[in-house]
């Protein structure tokens, strides 16, 4: 990854928020997980707009040079899994994230605030 995570976060927040992702919360995992440092969570209110906002991190990243490792759950669009390595996405339909509630999961993580 030729730019650090800190500096990708905004950016993939960013590119979410663009395809009006709903409820964007990011959350600072270092010295909590070694899966990440960090965690954006966010949800689309259908499967098409899930795909689009999933499709918009994955250019952004790969924009940036930083390599995609893994998107999973495309086909379905109900929670896509977009894995850059130190930056993990979740991006939920609306009815699964209330059902995951992955933030509750990992309370301990702080919040990244966005301005």
């Amino acid at each position: 990854m030729s730019i650090t995570p800190d500096k990708l976060m905004p950016m993939i927040v960013d590119a979410a928020d663009d395809k009006k992702a709903m409820n964007i919360v990011t959350l600072n995992l270092q010295g909590i997980s070694l899966i990440a440092d960090y965690f954006i969570i966010c949800h689309g209110n259908s499967e098409t707009q899930v795909q689009a906002i999933a499709t918009a991190v994955r250019k952004k990243a790969e924009e940036k040079d930083v390599r995609v490792r893994g998107m999973e759950g495309m086909d379905t669009a109900r929670w896509v899994l977009v894995d850059m390595g130190d930056i993990i996405v979740h991006v939920f339909h609306r009815d699964d994230r209330e059902y995951y509630n992955i933030e509750r999961l990992w309370s301990d993580a702080k919040v990244v605030e966005q301005v």
